[in-house]
Order: structure tokens, then sequence, then C-alpha cells
């Protein structure tokens, strides 16, 4: 017997106005699987992280975690938002990390991955410290848990964001574009802690453009193309043996 899906997205669309930016998206993830999107810029690799996260609404379709249908409910045979209490009880089953680390300056490290322990999981503050800890040592920063986003890297800085995020215990990451206001020799100490984590086994689905992290790390690439997933498989497959002029195209004018 198969297991359901961690993640299935069914016939996804979301327009900006007139712009239709998501254009009919399906896309399904077992636990374990880390799905990397590739794609150029504008062609709704973000937007649609953000639709999993729900920080976008999405005007048709539907996205289940681990079996239960989020953000939405048919009343009357109208789609109907869900209201802001179980909106929040469904973005807590992912766990999203962003371009920029939106960390709070006047906290510590660790109070930055308390917070959300002690505010919205109800823990207890030695525990929630406890917890905090482990993951800061995961990614490696236990030894700056006292210090300030002011007084940190950027690479350190979105190591603690990527600790605070997982810390939530959520059912799926979700990672967009983690290294792109980084300096460039800052960037493999992040994309290490992800590939560390897909080690262990975590459940991530991760925009990016850093071609070879992808290829290292995924178990699937997708390459979105207008608001659309053009192709999917296999990274050696999809990089190797593009069956798009548009993919191949795009993977010649990558940093491979």
């Amino acid at each position: 017997m198969m297991s359901e899906p961690l993640l299935f997205i069914e016939n996804l669309h979301k327009s900006f106005g007139k712009l239709e930016v998501l254009k009919g998206v399906d896309l399904t993830m077992n636990a374990s699987d880390v799905v990397s999107i590739i794609g150029s810029s504008g062609s709704g690799k973000t937007t649609m992280l953000r639709c999993v996260n729900l920080l976008e609404e999405f005007h048709e379709g539907r996205i289940l975690i681990d079996g239960e249908e989020i953000g939405y409910t048919l009343k009357n045979g109208k789609r109907q938002r869900l209201p802001k209490a179980q909106i929040a009880r469904h973005r807590a089953l992912t766990g999203m990390v962003f371009q920029t680390f939106n960390l709070f300056p006047h906290l510590t490290a660790l109070k930055n991955v308390t917070l959300g322990l002690i505010k919205v999981r109800k823990m207890k503050k030695d525990e929630a410290a406890e917890v905090a800890r482990h993951w800061l040592s995961r990614v490696g920063l236990l030894d700056r848990q006292d210090h300030y986003p002011g007084q940190l890297s950027g690479g350190q800085q979105q190591r603690v964001a990527i600790a605070r995020a997982i810390a939530m215990n959520p059912k799926l990451m979700l990672f967009d574009e983690v290294t792109s206001a980084l300096d460039p020799e800052l960037v493999n100490e992040v994309l290490n802690v992800i590939k560390d984590l897909a080690s262990d086994g975590m459940t991530m689905l991760i925009v990016t453009h850093e071609m070879r992290f992808a290829f290292d790390v995924s178990t699937k690439v997708i390459f979105m193309n207008e608001g659309r997933i053009g192709e999917q498989g296999p990274p050696a497959e999809l990089f190797n043996n593009p069956k798009s002029k548009r993919l191949a195209e795009f993977i010649q004018n990558s940093t491979f």
C-alpha cells in the first residue's frame, strides 16, 4: 500500500491583478523528498512557495499537507478562505526560510529561536531553550547563542533563521533563495546546513539558483517556465538530458 503524499498540489492558479503567475501547477512530494525548483526570474517559483505557506491567497486549485487540505473550504458550492486561526494552524505545518533573514535585531540568537516555541507552541522557557540550543548546535552556532543579529555575519544570521524555522517542528521545510542575499564566500556554509538536514530525511521544497547544489541534494528537480512546470525528474536526468529547448538554454546560461 502506497503512503499518502506529504505535499499534494493540484491545478494551482494564482494571479496578481490581470497577471497570471501560476497557470495550473501540479506537484506531489513524499516524506523525506528534497525537491528543488529552478527557473528564470518571474517563472512563479517563489509565488508557489508562498501559496504553500498561505502567505499568498491562490485563486484555484488545492494544496494538501499530510492529507489535510489547507487554506480553503467549500461552502454552498463556493470556495472560501478559512478563518485566521485555522490559517495559522495550517501555516504551522510548514517552516519557511526567506531570502532576507527576518531576525529580531533586539533579541539574541537563542531568543530569536525560542520566541515562536514559547508564544506559538506554548513551551515553557526552559524547554524552549533546550530545543533552541539543540538546533543552534545543529547549524553550528551554539557558541553564538548570546550574540545579537548585528554581531553575526549574513551566513550566521541565515543559519539562525533556519534553526528558528526547524525548531517549530514543521512537516515540510520551504527555502526561498536562501543564499541570494549572501556574499559568495558565505553561501556554502548555509547550503551545507541544508545538505545535512536532507541527509537526516527532512522533507524540503527549495527554490534555488544554485544549480550544483540542486543537482547534489535533490531527489527531484522541477523546472518552472512561465507559470507552469516545464519539466521535472531526477537531477541527473533533468540536467544531463533536458527534453525542451527552453530548459537546455536555461542550463547552458546557468553557473553549474
